[in-house]
């Protein structure tokens, strides 16, 4: 019998395999067969009847409680997952059972140094449902983790890899793989992911991998993995009663479902719940439209696993209005040592008030939480070394609806990235450090009549007087990420305003070749997929040639302006890519606001820039 599960347009089966098992607790069998009265339609069962039957079925019961098991043999128990080599059968019971220390399993841990080679670049993390992966989401490249012993020698807790990640995506895009092409951790780690993919806010998740005889409980969140020492259930059978009564008394919340995000169907319509007392608010009740065809989701198995998710609330209409276009929730796990992004949007606030260039141009927060639940904790508890190393908290921030730059082109696409450019600017010599840029980060809506473009998504940004990471690391929109943070060596190249400014044109040029009036065109007709697939230095390379030989692809705009703007972009880069290389070793690396200024004047003097500027040009 196949199951089915749809996610992301994308319909996934397994089947399904059922076993009979004759056993000493067969169904009770009412004697009269529950045969109706043809004239009532009702059972023929009175109060005395039922308590006939309600004695007959607890006899039955304490009966085939105790009467002797048809017991089945290990040896006759055929296991799906073997021990690879293994030629030995599996080790028969012991006579009787007494509870001694832990003997560790071989291999105490499962393996996946193994699946490093099979490794390909690992694709989106985080798309929306109507778009495909390649047009929206960060790309991550990837490493991998290697068991560490706890502080006290032991090492009964270890930390998969990043490795799972990876092989998951590839194998997520590949609907060719059957469960039997897959490593069992990668099989499982599909799993999670789906399940982490397909709910709000999940805490973590519980996987028990069997091979042979033996279990592993697999711990997944969003700060990674966590597997436990191996079971023998046959060998360490009390061990392994004692796991199995603790987990038949998990509800639903204790295998890590958020109870705070309450399912409610609305009108047909799956819907999420989320009601908590606020001080400024009274009781902020949201109801979430987890059914909406623009929810972006992350599917994967570390990160931030951003959810973007049309919002309703009576308590926040009171408060701002009716708002045109609506409101959006953003739930995601931001890491705990970095400056919140509400944190950071508190500095931009203040911003605004000194430069016209950014007032207007940031997203409006109108409401945010955060939960006290960091994923650390499980770490600490367990005595994992570095619990607290990229330990994530689950924030919700609900914002006003904004447009995607996607929808524009033309003179209408130029006025809009402008706007974000010089927002960016400003920011940036206020110490808000964007760091993420991205045409999902470009947005726009309408007021007063005009086109604003909004700078949007400030979860990866730093502050320049802030803790936390100053984005040194490669985790940002791999397509969109300057040539030197991708082709130079992983966290050793310090991010710079030139980097990012680098971003906005890698975002132009994707925009203009590969949308028209507002629509993403057929693969056929769109480069760049490629982009989004490709490792850190391959996606450099490819990037590399474009800059360097301008060469237009095949299935560039007609729009001769824009190309020649085009050109004129990657003309300055590649320059400015020349002038770097044939510097003096020692030359300053740092820069100052008028370097800042400098690099954006070289855009801005080109002419084609000047004629998109000017306000009599028709679209």
């Amino acid at each position: 019998m196949p199951m089915h599960q749809n996610h992301q347009t994308k319909k996934s089966t397994r089947n399904l395999t059922i076993l009979s098992l004759n056993s000493a607790c067969a169904l009770f069998q009412d004697e009269k067969g529950g045969k109706k009265d043809k004239q009532t339609g009702t059972q023929k069962n009175d109060e005395k009847d039922d308590e006939q039957r309600n004695t007959k079925l607890k006899a039955h019961m304490d009966t085939n409680a105790t009467a002797k098991l048809n017991n089945h043999l290990w040896k006759d128990v055929e296991f799906k997952r073997k021990t690879p080599g293994r030629t030995e059968g599996i080790k028969p019971p012991p006579s009787t059972y007494t509870v001694t220390d832990h003997v560790p399993t071989k291999p105490e841990y499962l393996p996946v140094d193994h699946l490093k080679d099979e490794v390909p670049t690992p694709g989106p993390s985080q798309t929306p449902v109507t778009q495909p992966v390649s047009d929206t989401a960060p790309v991550q490249s990837s490493g991998l983790t290697t068991a560490q012993p706890s502080k006290d020698g032991s090492s009964s807790k270890r930390k998969a890899a990043d490795t799972l990640e990876s092989t998951a995506k590839k194998s997520k895009m590949n609907p060719e793989d059957t469960d039997t092409d897959l490593d069992v951790t990668v099989q499982t780690g599909l799993y999670a992911a789906e399940i982490f993919a397909a709910n709000l806010g999940v805490n973590y998740l519980l996987n028990i991998i069997v091979v042979d005889d033996v279990m592993w409980i697999w711990y997944y969140d969003l700060q990674g993995i966590v597997q436990c020492s191996g079971i023998n259930f046959i060998q360490d059978l009390p061990r392994f009663m004692v796991l199995l009564h603790t987990l038949q008394r998990f509800k639903v919340h204790d295998w890590g479902r958020n109870k705070d995000f309450i399912p409610v169907p609305v009108r047909g319509k799956r819907c999420s719940e989320f009601n908590i007392q606020n001080k400024e608010l009274g009781t902020a009740d949201l109801l979430l439209n987890t059914s909406h065809d623009e929810r972006v989701t992350h599917y994967g198995l570390q990160g931030r696993a951003t959810n973007l998710v049309a919002v309703t609330s009576e308590a926040l209409t009171k408060k701002y209005g009716n708002l045109p276009d609506g409101m959006v929730a953003k739930i995601f796990w931001g890491e705990a040592n970095r400056t919140s992004e509400p944190g950071i949007l508190k500095k931009v606030e203040e911003t605004t008030k000194r430069h016209a260039a950014v007032q207007d141009h940031v997203p409006e927060l109108l409401w945010h939480h955060t939960f006290t639940n960091p994923a650390s904790v499980i770490r600490e508890v367990l005595d994992v070394p570095d619990s607290t190393t990229a330990s994530r908290m689950l924030y919700i921030l609900v914002f006003r609806k904004l447009k995607p730059i996607t929808e524009l082109q033309g003179k209408e696409l130029f006025d809009i990235w402008r706007q974000c450019i010089l927002c960016h600017l400003a920011l940036w010599k206020e110490g808000v450090c964007h760091q993420d840029v991205s045409p999902g980060n470009l947005m726009w809506y309408w007021k007063d009549g005009k086109q604003t473009g909004v700078l949007n998504n400030y979860d990866l940004s730093s502050l320049a007087d802030g803790p936390g990471p100053r984005g040194n690391e490669r985790t940002r929109t791999m397509p969109f990420m300057a040539l030197d943070l991708l082709t130079g060596q992983r966290g050793k190249v310090k991010h710079l305003y030139r980097h990012d400014l680098e971003s906005f044109m890698w975002c132009f040029v994707w925009i203009s070749l590969r949308y028209e009036n507002g629509v993403l065109l057929p693969p056929r007709l769109r480069p760049f997929d490629e982009w989004a697939s490709l490792d850190g230095v391959e996606c450099g390379m490819t990037k590399y040639c474009l800059q360097r030989f301008r060469e237009l692809p095949a299935c560039s705009p007609t729009n001769a302006l824009m190309w020649r703007f085009l050109v004129a972009c990657l003309n300055v880069l590649d320059a400015e890519a020349y002038n770097r290389q044939v510097q003096p070793p020692g030359s300053p690396t740092e820069e100052s606001v008028s370097d800042m200024d400098n690099f954006l004047a070289k855009f801005t003097a080109t002419q084609a820039w000047a004629t998109l500027s000017s306000p009599s040009l028709s679209q």
